[in-house]
């Protein structure tokens, strides 16, 4: 294992990103989009609510604008970088069996892949962090957008594992459709969850605890420890299973 390799695996990964200019397009207007949807149709009338990974006796006062603007923030951190990891996985499938048989490692391969999907994550966060800060003034923003980090880690890192496991573009944009839409887009809504019948089920799903950590830290003081570690846990297993089959299928004799 080389880092040149890596850094080449790196820079190619990139180069095709940076080559679909649509989705660079797209990847700055959809926040946007949300963002100017929420300060046209929601009220400031106060709700005080019950974050689900708090005590019990912790409630929260905000407007319903403020956490619409938090919410869909993370809503599209979770959309944008599934997405895009998906995208990432199955349009160099056959670029990156050609780099194998020229003298790669998958190990290489997988290296490149984590580095570029970091340094997407981390950028789209900041700028929805930024872009909502500018909307609905975040308490803690430097806070708020490791939140947005999580999901965009844990989301991404299941987007991998969906490109990983299904070759075609329309089963793989499914299935993040189906369970993005329905967790991060829907269930993890601190407004829906309050009301819920079975809210065991909604703490299982993946967006749960990085949801949690962005909404704690953008508009309160309390610690977010244990939500920050069970998000990466989530994300890391998502992570090991889609590198896992991606060394299987990348593997030569």
């Amino acid at each position: 294992m080389t880092v040149n390799k890596i850094i080449t695996g790196l820079s190619m990964i990139l180069r095709m990103l940076i080559r679909q200019k649509i989705v660079i397009i797209l990847l700055l207007i959809i926040p946007v989009f949300f963002l100017t949807i929420v300060e046209f149709t929601t009220s400031e009338r106060m709700l005080p609510f019950q974050l689900a990974s708090l005590d019990e006796d912790v409630f929260i006062n905000i407007s319903e604008k403020g956490i619409s603007f938090i919410f869909f923030a993370v809503a599209s951190s979770g959309f944008l970088v599934s997405f895009l990891a998906l995208n990432l996985i199955q349009k160099d499938n056959a670029v990156n069996r050609r780099l194998i048989i020229c003298g790669y490692h998958p190990i290489e391969l997988m290296i490149s892949i984590l580095l570029a999907l970091i340094l997407v994550i981390v950028l789209i966060a900041i700028y929805i962090g930024v872009l909502t800060n500018a909307f609905y003034t975040v308490d803690h923003l430097s806070r708020f957008i490791l939140g947005l980090v999580l999901i965009g880690f844990v989301y991404g890192s299941y987007g991998l594992l969906v490109g990983s496991l299904i070759k075609m573009e329309l089963e793989g944009v499914l299935m993040i459709v189906l369970l993005v839409n329905i967790d991060v887009g829907w269930l993890q809504n601190p407004l829906f969850y309050a009301e819920a019948q079975n809210q065991t089920i909604i703490k299982f799903l993946p967006a749960y605890f990085p949801s949690q950590t962005a909404i704690i830290t953008a508009v309160t003081d309390y610690s977010a420890a244990v939500a920050i570690v069970n998000s990466l846990l989530y994300g890391l297993v998502f992570f090991s299973f889609s590198m896992l089959i991606f060394f299987y299928k990348m593997r030569t004799k």
